[in-house]
């Protein structure tokens, strides 16, 4: 389950209780079953989180479906960068989504390389403006990433 699927069910579950809770203390009096006011409240957060997401108000970076992006590979980094530093300097050129260094799984540490993710445009200035570019002592080389390639494997024991 990714960020926003998160934010969604949280949202929904959060406006539920809110639901449950107003319908329970301020209609004490009433007939309405518990169980039907937070059912209302898990419709109503449903609708409320649907209309942030198709409006962009979700409170996050979402990468909108009709940006289209670009992942970058960042080659050459010194192994003190950490993924804020490599965001700021990468955000002077445009919006970034995200940044991934990579760590070498035995011991922890950083491996020199990584990606960014940003909109097309903003990648190609991206890579235009800091391929050869010196960043601590460091000449960084920035460009499209490849796609990885899937194992091509096939089981034809019938």
């Amino acid at each position: 389950m990714n960020i926003l699927d998160r934010k969604t069910l949280f949202t929904v579950l959060l406006l539920a209780i809110l639901s449950y809770a107003l319908g329970h203390f301020v209609l004490l009096n009433s007939q309405i079953d518990p169980a039907l006011l937070l059912a209302l409240g898990i419709i109503i957060g449903g609708i409320a989180s649907a209309f942030a997401s198709s409006t962009g108000n979700t409170g996050s970076s979402s990468i909108s479906g009709s940006v289209e992006t670009t992942t970058l590979y960042v080659g050459n980094l010194p192994y003190r960068a950490n993924e804020q530093v490599v965001r700021e300097l990468f955000e002077e050129k445009g919006q970034v989504f995200s940044v991934r260094l990579l760590k070498d799984k035995n011991t922890g540490k950083r491996r020199g390389f990584g990606f960014v993710e940003m909109p097309q445009p903003d990648a190609l200035k991206a890579i235009n403006e800091l391929n050869e570019s010196e960043f601590q002592q460091r000449t960084l080389k920035v460009r499209e990433a490849k796609q990885k390639q899937e194992s091509l494997t096939t089981n034809d024991q019938d």
